[in-house]
Formats: structure tokens, sequence, C-alpha cells
């Protein structure tokens, strides 16, 4: 009972926004009560699944929730690109396949050392964690890329007509784009701790977990988030160059 009267509450907050939305005239008023009521909805689902599959402890059961959680971030990442890039969604799920398990070898391998690497407990999270941060951005790299190369058609054809690869004709737009994906991480990264406290960690904190226990994790997690969305934005970035260019490097423009 004390959860829903909390829930109930919690709501308020969202209810005083939309208010705040309506006085102001914003019009945002649908857009917040879809949020509200689809996040509300789509966490509650996720608690329940979670718990079941936390008490199956069932490591097919652990590798479908990540297959399903890898294919859906996938598919968001590419509408936030392009939806007109043939084969994106693949590159995209790849790239994120593999940034996903290099991090999460090394992660498991060397720092956390769980007594088995598909416990749900650590295999879940941390692949939540990994590919909520990497879509953010492998999204803003990817659409940086395809707008400059879209943009700079007569640059990139100059190079090419002077004898440069492709690679070193778009290498500059790529590299900005990489950039671009990694700065807001890295933001985070240098502000951490004095000006924020980050979610997982105000997560674990209100959890009652010690701080210096607390802080750890966040450590090891903010590591993770920089190396995955790194691997993960290169390979997104090199799959997109490669759409953009036929067989006898003529650049395609989508």
């Amino acid at each position: 009972m004390d959860s829903l009267l909390q829930l109930a509450l919690a709501l308020g907050m969202m209810a005083i926004t939309i208010a705040l939305s309506a006085w102001q005239k914003l019009g945002l008023e649908w857009s917040l009560a879809l949020a509200t009521g689809r996040s509300v909805l789509q966490l509650i689902v996720l608690g329940y699944v979670l718990d079941i599959t936390f008490a199956a402890n069932n490591p097919w059961l652990s590798l479908f929730l990540v297959g399903v959680m890898l294919i859906v971030t996938a598919i968001v990442t590419r509408n936030r690109i392009s939806q007109k890039i043939p084969k994106l969604v693949p590159i995209v799920a790849a790239s994120l396949l593999i940034g996903t398990a290099l991090t999460l070898v090394y992660t498991s391998l060397l720092v956390i050392q769980p007594a088995s690497w598909l416990d749900p407990r650590y295999l879940i999270p941390l692949t939540g964690i990994i590919l909520g941060n990497a879509m953010n951005g492998a999204a803003i790299a990817g659409d940086r890329l395809v707008n400059s190369l879209n943009a700079s058609p007569m640059e990139i054809e100059t190079h090419l007509s002077l004898g440069a690869t492709t690679a070193q004709a778009i290498a500059p737009y790529r590299r900005d784009a990489i950039r671009a994906g990694l700065l807001p991480t890295i933001n985070t990264a240098t502000i951490i701790g004095l000006s924020t406290v980050p979610t997982f960690m105000a997560a674990q904190l209100l959890g009652n977990v010690s701080p210096l226990t607390a802080t750890a994790y966040q450590i090891v997690v903010l590591f993770m988030i920089i190396l995955s969305t790194l691997i993960i934005t290169l390979l997104v970035t090199y799959g997109i160059c490669q759409q953009h260019f036929t067989q006898d490097a003529q650049l395609n423009l989508w």
C-alpha cells in the first residue's frame, strides 16, 4: 500500500509539470502525459520481467532478454540517424553487440569477477547501462556524419578526383562525428562528483549502500560507458561510411 501511495505522490510531480506547461502555453501537455504513461507502464513491466528472470536464473532467458534490448536499441538508434540508409539496422546492431560484448568481457573478467558471467543480476543491468548511453552517442555521431556527408559532396568528390581513397576523403567528417558522439560522455565525466551525483550512484545511496562502495561501482560504470560508447561509435560511423560509397568509390547520398 505504501508503494502505491508513493507512486501516486510521484505522479503528482508530472501533474505539476503538465500544469506548468499548460500555464506557459508550451503545447507539451500531451507529450508529457504520453511520456508519463509509457514510462510508468514500461518500467512496471520491466520490473516484473526482471523479477521473473532473476528468480529463474536461467542463462538462456537472460541472453534472450539482452537480445531483445539490443534489437530495440538498434532500431531506435537507426531511426534517430536515418531511415533511408540501407542495412543500417544490422550495422548498428552489430556495432552494439561487439562494443557491449567487449566491454562486458573486460569488466567481468578483470573488474567485477562474478561467479557466473551470465548471472542476470550483473548481465542485464550492465548491458542496459551500456546500451542506453551508447545509443545516444551513436545516434549523435551517426546523424552528424550523415548530415556532413550530404552537405559536402563537392569537397568529397574533389578529394576522390585527386587520388584520395574513400577513407581519406571522409576522414575529417568521420572524426568530427565521433568527437560529437563522445563529447557528452566526456563532459559528464569531467564534472561528475563536483556538480552532480550520477543516477546510478544516487540509486545505490537511496538503497542504503555504503557511499564508498557506491563510488567504486560508479567509477566502473563510468569507464564502461566511455569505452563502449567509443567502440560502438567507431563501428557505426565506419558502417555508415561504407554505405555512402559504391564498389567503384562513387559517392552515394541518402
